[in-house]
């Protein structure tokens, strides 16, 4: 684990982030004593595959499948109101 200064820091904080990127850890020093860690937030990007599930899951029918004719009609607003 790498240490630097502040001031070191606040000069070079470009190159210190790409370092954190690529995976180190840099400790923030003002002098000799540690004060801070600069770390990622998040592990590096997983590159997304399509299809990776395919044949893994099987999704329902659709909702509206099992519906009756009367059923349907009544969803889709087909019947009289009673006012």
């Amino acid at each position: 684990m790498a240490s630097v200064t502040i001031h070191k820091a606040k000069t070079e904080l470009s190159k210190l982030i790409a370092r954190v990127e690529a995976g180190e850890e840099i400790i923030i020093a003002r002098g000799d004593v540690p004060v801070a860690k600069l770390i990622a937030i998040a592990g590096p990007a997983v590159q997304r595959a399509p299809g990776k599930w395919k044949g893994r899951i099987s999704l329902p029918d659709p909702p509206f499948a099992a519906l009756s004719e009367e059923e349907l009609a009544d969803w889709e607003g087909a019947y009289e109101t009673p006012f």
